[in-house]
């Protein structure tokens, strides 16, 4: 009984194992894609802008994507260096069927500007301000993360 047990997982290991995999860069659609700085309240007593990007995923591909996970990573225009970034687990141990969408998908930075003397609105309009970048990388399962998409976040305040 023991050695047929043995058999039956070893086979369900190697089944797993051999399984085809998605390229999320051509398996894996973004979609409805908007961004900006959310208003992320008063900190310090400063008000703080992060930015934020919206957007859905289709999965294109013929198989199931279990456990999607999406990292978001911001940079500022014209900077190599990570400046902020997000993580957000697109679907569970469901998977992502293929075919389906997700619903609206929200990520934000924790990083963003801070001021004390001038309106949300003003610091989006300052001389100093430094639009921002975010890129999309994903992964399901046991896979390695893959990038999805770079999109610019527009100089917009988001307010929900």
């Amino acid at each position: 009984m023991r050695a047929c047990a043995s058999v039956v997982l070893l086979s369900i290991v190697v089944a797993v194992a051999c399984a085809p995999t998605v390229d999320l860069s051509k398996g894996l659609q973004v979609h409805d894609v908007s961004s900006g700085w959310f208003d992320a309240g008063i900190v310090n007593g400063q008000n703080k802008l992060v930015p934020s990007i919206t957007f859905t995923l289709r999965n294109a591909s013929a198989l199931n994507l279990g456990t999607l996970q999406v990292n978001a990573l911001f940079r500022r225009v014209g900077e190599k260096e990570e400046w902020g970034s997000g993580f957000l687990t697109a679907a569970g141990s469901d998977g992502l069927h293929p075919g389906a969408s997700t619903a609206a998908l929200t990520i934000r930075s924790q990083t963003g500007y801070t001021g004390a003397n001038q309106s949300r609105e003003e610091m989006l309009g300052n001389s100093h301000f430094v639009d921002a970048e975010v890129e999309l990388f994903a992964k399901y399962g046991s896979t390695q993360w893959k990038r999805i998409g770079q999109y610019p976040v527009t100089r917009i305040l988001i307010t929900k």
